[in-house]
């Protein structure tokens, strides 16, 4: 780690050898020094040596003892220059970054060693003491006008008398807030200098007061005791009206329990009728499901015998037409004689024949193109029907998709909203509730919705609950009716009419819940609806107890368990139903399935919700495309075999004018009058064998019968049978419908009725809790009114009337006695006021010469900072002027042409430098000039600064280097008069050349560095990081 040591180098004795000495051990030192000079006296602050240990690549220079006036230390390139410049800036107390030789302090430690020495005698802070050859180059190249400018305020110390002049004036700003914040205390102390004195005059009336506050005392004494008895009467008052209530209530709760066994009595007789009914139907079902097994068996077989018989009777018709026909043409064969035309008729029936055969294979045609219409009409039916089905399903799939989406829409506004889900219009009916309550319209602000009150404690109810509660949870509660109707008027604004509003319970707003434990139903297992919730509003706890018994209903999550505790055993005591998770309720001899499946109102996790929402709606859109698809296909199809129906019923119309046609023609064949010849032997054989065929067809068919008669009989009575037992079932139903409704109305009606002793019974307990409380307040007033009595005799034993309350007399005591005692404080304390009251005034004089004095001392500082500053003005301006004329004097020695441009106002100075004739070339920017000419400008203009700058030394780095033999040679002697002619001044120059054409004077010491050590190429440093940089 670098170290910085600022002691002095030599010792107080060494301190005080003469300059003589000094001489005398530069000359010893001749090996390293060219030339020889004599010290002069110089100003204090100059710098006498300095000694480097590991600093940067060397590890030990020095010590240098430098001259008063003119140093040059003079080396090649890496032999050290730089190195004792940058020292000498960072034992001076310079930065790092400064130097231009790196970024932090643990730089210029030599690699491979922990610290460095750097040893100086003097420290000074002057911008102009020291400038390396990286800052003067870029001084004039790169820095803006405003640095400049800065740089020259530095340089010359007028920004330090800038700063004290502004920190002057800020002074004076704070004094004048204290001259204020003085005269506000002055007022202060005013006010309080009038107090004391007003106290001070302030001490007569006393007796007059204390008798005054003795009467009042009387006073309030006896008016104690006359609100006591007024107290005394109200609650006396107060007891003969609850004693009249009570035993109204009393009447009321006997007429509910009158009211209440008759609703149970009706109750019970209508079950009692229908478990009869149900029994009944429930054994005679058996019966009916065999009776109709049996007749079902009987129609078969008869169905069966019918279809034999006839086929018999058809037989056997057509045998007998056969036999007719035989008959009569064998009739007409014997009485034909003629033989003639027997050619023609075998013609004719040749025809006959064709003609026949045609009309044959006609109606074959037309039986199967009937069938093809029956079957072409059954699909085309069947498609319909199958169309009107799945439109009816797409309707109803429709329905619950829009239902499902207004839902989702809910369910999403609810997530910012959770009281969307009770309805849109629920937040601002809500707001507009706060507004009328808070306007003093509302007995008591309304309560509700329900279910925004409730919380549950185990998620996997919520359905079970919200089909137990129902619409309740969209209820509202009101104190009375009159709030009734104003909830009533504000939800007309919300609802449209015909829309569904919700409900509104009327009941008195408790301060306790109702007390439920005589009345609720327990298991071990399961919970009620009402321990199931946690329930923070009183008023919402009872308005679910009295509008649906939430003690009685037990919450079963598993369906079988539930059947099995309220139906296959007795269920637990004062528990009327029960609910399932999944919603379905459970009575003792009744189950009803719930149509929902998901909660609506009372789930938490509002986004699976919403998940399962999304996704039935996905679901039910595919499902309604799948079943317009199926229409579309149905349609296609109804339409192709209307088509090919269309095209059969046609041709079946053409099959029929050709058979009637056909059998035109044979008629009028048949009927041609002619006498045929015919083999009647044949004819006579063909009818006895037909004859025979017909017996044997109508011993058949006697046969099938009887046997479809004895079966048809059967099949009746099986009938009658069935049907007897079957209208016994449907008499039975029929007498169970209504006596379902009247048990649920009777059912409804035990409820109310329970609900409404309920109601009488509570409200005769709390009133009656509240009698006899008011009758122990009015044992404790009693003897609170003798005591009172007793006290008020003591202080005054007549009676005396009193017009003002209690509470004013005690304020009028009060008021009084603070002031008899504030007067006697100040009576007993004479002395201490007066000594306040002193004190307070010379506190204000006090303050108020100071406050004068400050005025006096702000106006003279005005009046002076005006005169120092109008000279400060004059100073910067002769400053101005001397650099100005310095630097134009400095730039004539080489034939150069300057302008410096000073801007006070602004802030900034511009530099201008052209080589040759001014009057003939115009001004440029230094930053044009060729490095020669800007390190003599950069020579020129510090050396103006010189001029006009007081610092005790100056040191310069490679001032040169740019420069020809010309400009160095005008720049050194312009350098060494102006040492010459400033004596008391150090200068301290660097530069690589010889200097050997110097000449020799006791004002100048030339220090030669030795070469550097071979090997060394580039000084050894690193990358710094931001740490070392802080460091």
């Amino acid at each position: 780690m670098a170290k910085r040591k600022e002691e002095n180098f030599l010792s107080p004795e060494n301190a005080k050898r003469s300059r003589q000495e000094e001489a005398e051990d530069f000359d010893k030192d001749g090996d390293e020094f060219n030339g020889t000079s004599t010290l002069t006296a110089a100003e204090v602050g100059i710098i006498e040596s300095i000694q480097l240990k590991n600093f940067m690549c060397h590890s030990m220079l020095g010590p240098f003892k430098f001259g008063s006036n003119v140093n040059f230390i003079v080396g090649n390139n890496g032999s050290g220059k730089s190195a004792v410049l940058t020292a000498l800036i960072v034992g001076l107390g310079g930065k790092a970054i400064a130097t231009n030789r790196g970024s932090s302090l643990k730089g210029f430690v030599k690699d491979g060693q922990k610290f460095v020495d750097i040893i100086t005698d003097s420290v000074v802070d002057n911008p102009v003491s020291v400038l390396t050859q990286e800052m003067s180059k870029q001084f004039l190249q790169c820095k803006g006008e405003g640095d400049k400018y800065k740089f020259f305020m530095k340089a010359t110390q007028l920004e330090q008398m800038k700063e004290d002049y502004t920190y002057i004036m800020e002074t004076k700003e704070r004094t004048k807030e204290q001259i204020n914040q003085g005269e506000e205390r002055l007022i202060e102390l005013k006010r309080q200098c009038l107090e004391k004195e007003e106290r001070f005059q302030s001490i007569a009336g006393l007796s007059t007061m204390k008798t005054k506050l003795e009467f009042l005392k009387h006073e309030m004494a006896w008016a104690v005791v006359n609100e006591i008895e007024k107290q005394l009467n109200a609650i006396r008052d107060n007891i003969e009206l609850g004693e009249e209530r009570a035993a109204k209530l009393g009447r009321k709760t006997e007429e509910q329990q009158v009211r209440l066994n008759e609703a149970e009595r009706k109750y019970k007789e209508i079950q009692d009728k229908l478990e009869k009914i149900s029994e009944e139907t429930n054994a005679r079902a058996p019966e009916c499901l065999t009776l109709k097994a049996d007749l079902t068996a009987k129609k078969r077989a008869y169905n069966e015998a019918e279809v034999l018989y006839n086929r018999s009777l058809n037989e056997y018709k057509a045998l007998k037409k056969d036999d007719e026909q035989l008959r009569k043409r064998i009739e007409e064969l014997k009485r034909s004689t003629d033989q003639s035309l027997e050619p023609e008729r075998l013609e004719r029936q040749k025809k006959i024949k064709w003609l026949k055969d045609k009309v044959k294979t006609f109606q074959d045609q037309k039986v199967s193109i009937t069938q093809e219409i029956e079957q072409f009409q059954q699909a085309v039916d069947k498609d319909k029907e199958e169309r009107d089905r799945i439109r009816g399903e797409e309707q109803e799939v429709r329905h619950l998709l829009t239902y499902n989406q207004r839902q989702l829409k809910e369910l999403k506004d609810s997530k910012n909203n959770r009281l969307k889900r009770f309805g849109p219009h629920v937040p601002a009916l809500l707001e507009a509730i706060d507004d009328t309550y808070k306007r003093g319209h509302f007995t008591h602000k309304p309560v509700g919705p329900l279910g925004a009150c409730i919380h549950l404690r185990d998620p996997e109810l919520a359905l079970a609950i919200e089909s137990c509660l129902k619409g309740l949870l969209q209820a509202f509660c009101c104190h009375n009716h009159a709030d009734e109707r104003i909830l009533q008027a504000l939800m007309k604004r919300f609802y449209a009419p015909g829309t569904t509003r919700p409900q509104i319970i009327v009941s008195e707003f408790r301060s306790e819940m109702h007390d439920v434990r005589n009345r609720a139903a327990y298991h071990p297992n399961f919970p009620t609806v009402l321990t199931a919730l946690e329930i923070d509003n009183v008023v919402v706890a009872n308005s679910l107890i009295d509008m649906r018994g939430i003690e009685t209903v037990l919450l079963i999550k598993n369906n079988s368990v539930a059947r099995t505790v309220m139906q296959s055993q007795k269920p637990p005591k004062n528990c009327r139903e029960a609910f399932t998770a999944d919603g379905d309720q459970v009575f003792a001899g009744r189950y009803y399935s719930s149509e929902n499946t998901r909660p609506k109102f009372l789930s938490k996790d509002v986004d699976s919700e919403i998940s399962h929402l999304e996704n039935d709606v996905e679901n039910k859109t595919a499902q309604i495309q799948n079943l317009q698809q199926h229409m579309f296909a149905l349609g296609k199809d109804i339409k192709r075999n209307e088509e090919l129906l269309r095209r059969c019923q046609l041709h079946l119309k053409e099959l029929e004018m050709k058979i009637r046609k056909s059998l035109s023609e044979i008629h009028e064949l048949e009927n041609i009058e002619e006498h045929q010849s015919v083999d009647i032997a044949t004819l006579e054989d063909e009818a006895k064998e037909n004859k025979n065929k017909m017996k044997l067809v109508e011993k058949s068919m006697e046969q099938r019968k009887q046997t479809m008669e004895a079966l048809r009989d059967v099949r009746m009575e099986a009938e009658e049978k069935h049907d007897a037992i079957k209208l016994k079932i449907n008499q039975l139903l029929e007498l169970a419908d209504p006596l379902k409704d009247e048990l649920n109305l009777a059912d409804s009606e035990v409820d109310n009725q329970k609900r409404g002793k309920r109601h009488y019974e509570d409200k005769q307990k709390e009133h009656l809790d509240t009698l006899n409380k008011k009758k122990r307040e009015l044992s404790m007033k009693e003897k609170e009114l003798e005591e009172k009595m007793s006290q008020a005799r003591q202080i005054c034993p007549e009676r005396i009337e009193v017009q003002k309350s209690a509470s004013i007399l005690d304020r009028e005591i009060n008021r009084l006695r603070q002031k008899i005692q504030a007067e006697h404080a100040s009576y007993g304390d004479r002395e201490e006021i007066m000594k306040q009251y002193q004190e307070a005034k010379e506190t204000y004089s006090d303050l108020e010469n100071k406050v004068k004095t400050l005025k006096r001392f702000i106006k003279l500082l005005e009046e002076i900072m005006g005169l120092r500053f109008r000279t400060y003005q004059q100073f910067r301006r002769c400053l101005t002027l001397r650099c100005k004329l310095y630097f134009d004097n400095l730039l004539s020695q080489r034939a150069y042409c300057g302008k410096m441009n000073f801007d006070h106002k602004g802030e900034t100075l511009s530099i201008s430098v052209q080589p040759g004739e001014g009057g003939k070339v115009a001004f440029s920017d230094m930053r044009a000039l060729s490095g020669g000419e800007r390190s003599f400008s950069t020579v020129c203009f510090i050396l103006s600064l010189w001029s006009i700058a007081e610092s005790p030394f100056r040191c310069l780095d490679e001032f040169d280097v740019y420069m020809d033999m010309v400009n160095r040679r005008i720049a050194m002697d312009m350098i060494l008069k102006m040492a010459d002619s400033q004596r008391f001044r150090q200068f301290i120059l660097l530069t690589p050349q010889s200097m050997s054409s110097l000449p020799s004077s006791k004002l100048i010491r030339i220090l030669r560095m030795s070469d550097p050590e071979r090997g060394q190429s580039i000084l050894p440093f690193r990358p710094i990081t931001q740490e070392e940089e802080d460091d």
